[in-house]
C-alpha cells in the first residue's frame, strides 16, 4: 500500500518561531526527553487528547466510531485521529506560538484533568527525527470548516494556509513527518509498530498501524484487570501471564490493585526470588492508558521492594517530560493507599495460604522485616514467622523461643561469629542481631510472646558460662599466662584459661566493636596530652575495657603451649592463638594484627624445621 500523497494546495506565507527553534529542540533533546522515541509517544497523546474533546463535545457517539491510525513505509511516518480538530484560529494560537497548548484553551479549560499532556511543546518532539512537521486539520466545531494546513521546518520557519474542505473530508488531524536520513532508528515501519504498541496498548481508543502491507490493530483488547474471566483461577493466570510478559519473571502471586478515588487500576507482580537489600525495581505507570514510565519508583514506598508493578491512572500528574510522576498530595496519597494492598495482601497469606506465607519469607523476609519494624499488625502477624539467624541455626524466633526461654541478642554479626560455637555449647540460646532490623525485633518478642525474655549479650554473660580451671593447673600454666599477656599487651588484650566446649576450639577471643573504638580513642588522647585535643579526649576518656583471650584447657593444642618453657616460643605460640581467634571472629584485622599472624606462622615454620634438622 502506498501513503497517500498530500493533496495541492495554494500558497501560503512563511513566517517564523520567535524563538530559536534549534536551541530548543537541542534542550527538549538533552534535558527533557530521555531518548527521541518519544515523539511518537506525543503524536498519540495529541490525538488521544483530540479524541476525548470530540466526545465532550458528541457525548452520544458511539464506543469506538472514532480512533487513531499510524501508516510508516520508510519514506514517511503519519498519525491520523477522528479527534475535535483544529480551525484556523486554533492553528495560529497553538502551533505557530512555542509552549502553548489548544489543551489550555479558555473553552476547555474546564475539562483539563480529561487530558493526557499539559504543556503544549509535544509536538516540538517531532523535530528530534525530522525536519518538517506537516499538520493538516479540520475542525467539528463548525459543520462547513475548511481544512487547515499547517508547516513547520526545522529552521524555524512555518507556513500556515486554508484549503478546501475536500482536503480532510471528515474532521480530525493528520500530522506526517518526513524522517532525517539519521533518525532511521526511530522511524522504520516495525519500530513504529513496536513504539505504538509499546505506549499505547492500554489505551481506550482503537489504534491501528498500517506499514503498506495491511493494517493491524495495536490494543486489540483492553487491560487484562479490565476484562471478564469465567472463573477466579482463570483471571489470576491471565493476570499472572500479563506480568510474566511485562516483566519477565513468573510472578509468586499477583496483588490486584483498585483505587476508585484516583482511577487506578492494576496489578503487582511479587518478585519469585530475593531482591538485594536497598535495590529498588521501577514500575510500569500509565496515564489514561499511555505508557507514562517503566521506572516509576516513587509510586510505592521504599520497603515495597518485593514487587512490581503495572497502573493506570486517572488522576497522577505527569511532569513537563511525561516520563516520571508529580510529586503532590495525591500521588503521596496513592503511595499510601497501595502500600496498604500489599500489607493487606501478606495479612491474606499468613491467615489463609501458610504455603504462600513460606515462599514470600523465604525470599523476601528483609523486605517484611523492614515493615515490621514501623507495622505493628505486621510485627504481631509475622514475627514469629520471619527466620533470624541462631545459635540453633536459621529457625523463626517463635521456634527458637519455645526452646530458649531467655533469648540473647548480639549487637554485631562479628561478635555473633566470635560466640555461636561456645555459646551453643552451653546451651544458651543466641541471635545474631547484626542484620538491618533483626536486633531492633528480636527485642520486640515479648510483645508477642509475654513469657519470653530478651537481653543483649553481654561478654560476662558468656565468660560466666565457661568453666574456670583448678587451681593447681592454674598455677601451673601461670608462667605461660604472663608470657602471653606480655605478648599481647599491644593489643590491649587479658589472657585466661578455662574450660569450654567443644574441645576443638583452642580459644576465644571475646572483644566488641565499642570496647575497640574506646581503646582507640584512649591511645590518641594519650599521644595527644598536653595539647588542646589532649584536654578534650581526656575530659571523654574512660577506663578502655580489654579484649580477653580465652584459652580452651581442653583442647590438646592448649595444654602443649601452657607447658611451653622456651620464653620466645611461648610468646610466638600465643600470638598464633590470638591471630587464630581474631580469624575465626572474621572480623577485619588491623594491619597489626596480619603482621603478627603471618610472623607468629613463619615463626613457628621455622622452629618447627630447625627442631626436625
Amino acid at each position: 500500500m502506498t501513503l497517500p500523497e498530500t493533496p495541492p494546495t495554494p500558497a501560503g506565507t512563511d513566517r517564523t518561531f520567535q524563538v530559536d527553534l534549534r536551541g530548543l529542540v537541542d534542550l527538549l533533546s538533552h534535558h527533557l526527553y530521555s531518548s527521541p522515541r518519544v515523539y511518537l509517544r506525543e503524536l498519540l497523546q495529541n490525538a488521544v487528547d483530540a479524541l476525548t474533546a470530540r466526545h465532550s463535545l458528541e457525548p452520544d457517539a458511539p464506543a469506538g466510531s472514532f480512533g487513531i491510525r499510524l501508516y510508516a513505509d520508510g519514506a514517511q511516518v503519519r498519525v491520523e485521529d477522528d479527534g475535535v480538530g483544529l480551525t484556523e484560529a486554533d492553528v495560529h494560537t497553538f502551533l505557530a506560538t512555542i509552549g502553548r497548548s489548544s489543551k489550555r484553551a479558555e473553552q476547555i479549560a474546564e475539562q483539563r484533568a480529561d487530558f493526557i499532556g499539559q504543556f503544549g511543546i509535544g509536538l516540538l518532539s517531532c523535530f528530534l527525527v525530522a525536519d518538517e512537521i506537516h499538520v493538516l486539520s479540520r475542525s467539528v466545531r463548525t459543520p462547513d470548516a475548511p481544512a487547515v494546513e499547517w508547516r513547520g521546518r526545522g529552521d524555524g520557519s512555518y507556513t500556515v494556509r486554508v484549503l478546501p474542505a475536500t482536503a480532510r473530508p471528515r474532521p480530525g488531524t493528520t500530522v506526517t513527518l518526513t524522517p532525517r536520513s539519521d533518525a532511521g532508528e526511530w522511524t522504520r515501519p516495525g519500530q513504529v509498530h513496536s513504539l505504538a504498541r509499546h505506549f499505547g496498548s492500554l489505551l481506550r481508543h482503537p489504534v491501528t498501524f498500517d506499514d503498506g502491507t495491511g493494517a493491524a490493530c495495536v490494543n486489540p483488547e483492553p487491560a487484562p484487570w479490565a476484562r471478564t474471566y469465567p472463573t477466579p483461577g482463570a483471571r489470576s493466570r491471565a493476570l499472572a501471564a500479563y506480568g510474566k510478559e511485562a516483566f519477565g519473571f513468573e510472578p509468586l502471586d499477583t496483588i490486584e490493585l483498585d483505587l476508585p478515588a484516583v482511577g487506578l487500576k492494576g496489578i503487582a507482580c511479587v518478585l519469585p526470588e530475593t531482591v538485594p537489600a536497598g535495590r529498588r525495581h521501577g514500575h510500569r505507570v500509565h496515564v489514561k492508558g499511555m505508557l507514562l514510565s517503566e521506572q516509576a519508583e516513587e509510586i510505592l514506598p521504599e520497603w515495597a521492594f518485593f514487587v512490581r508493578c503495572v497502573v493506570d491512572a486517572e488522576s497522577l500528574r505527569p511532569t513537563a517530560s511525561r516520563e516520571s510522576l508529580y510529586e503532590d498530595d495525591t500521588l503521596a496519597a496513592v503511595r499510601d493507599a497501595l502500600a496498604e494492598r500489599l500489607r493487606a495482601w501478606i495479612a491474606r497469606a499468613a491467615a489463609s495460604d501458610p504455603g504462600l506465607l513460606h515462599r514470600f519469607l523465604q525470599a523476601h523476609h528483609l523486605a517484611v522485616k523492614s515493615l515490621a519494624v514501623h507495622d505493628d499488625e505486621i510485627l504481631r502477624m509475622l514475627l514469629p514467622w520471619l527466620p533470624f539467624e541462631t545459635t540453633d541455626g536459621h529457625t523463626t524466633l517463635d521456634e527458637f523461643a519455645r526452646t530458649h526461654r531467655t533469648v540473647l541478642v548480639t549487637s554485631s554479626v562479628e561478635e555473633f561469629r566470635q560466640v555461636a560455637a561456645i555459646a551453643s555449647a552451653a546451651g544458651l540460646g543466641v541471635v545474631n542481631g547484626g542484620y538491618t532490623y533483626d536486633r531492633e525485633l528480636v527485642h520486640r518478642l515479648p510483645e508477642i510472646r509475654p513469657e519470653a525474655s530478651v537481653a543483649d549479650l553481654d561478654p560476662a554473660t558468656l565468660t560466666a558460662h565457661l568453666d574456670p580451671v583448678d587451681r593447681e593447673t592454674e598455677l601451673a600454666a601461670a608462667a605461660y599466662l604472663a608470657q602471653a599477656r606480655d605478648a599481647l599487651a599491644v593489643f590491649d588484650c587479658d589472657v585466661a584459661l578455662r574450660t569450654f566446649q567443644p574441645a576443638s576450639a583452642p580459644a576465644l577471643l571475646v572483644d566488641s566493636r565499642e570496647a575497640r573504638h574506646e581503646r582507640t580513642r584512649s591511645q590518641l588522647a594519650r599521644e595527644q596530652e598536653g595539647g588542646l585535643w589532649g584536654d578534650i579526649l581526656g575530659a571523654l576518656r574512660q577506663e578502655a575495657p580489654r579484649a580477653q583471650l580465652i584459652l580452651n584447657q581442653l583442647n590438646p593444642l592448649v595444654r602443649t603451649a601452657v607447658a611451653i618453657d622456651e620464653p620466645e616460643l611461648a610468646r610466638t605460640s600465643a600470638e598464633a592463638l590470638y591471630g587464630q581467634a581474631a580469624l575465626l571472629s572474621r572480623r577485619p584485622l588491623r594491619p597489626a594484627e596480619s603482621s603478627l599472624i603471618n610472623r607468629s606462622f613463619l615463626d613457628l615454620l621455622a622452629h618447627a624445621l630447625r627442631k626436625d634438622s
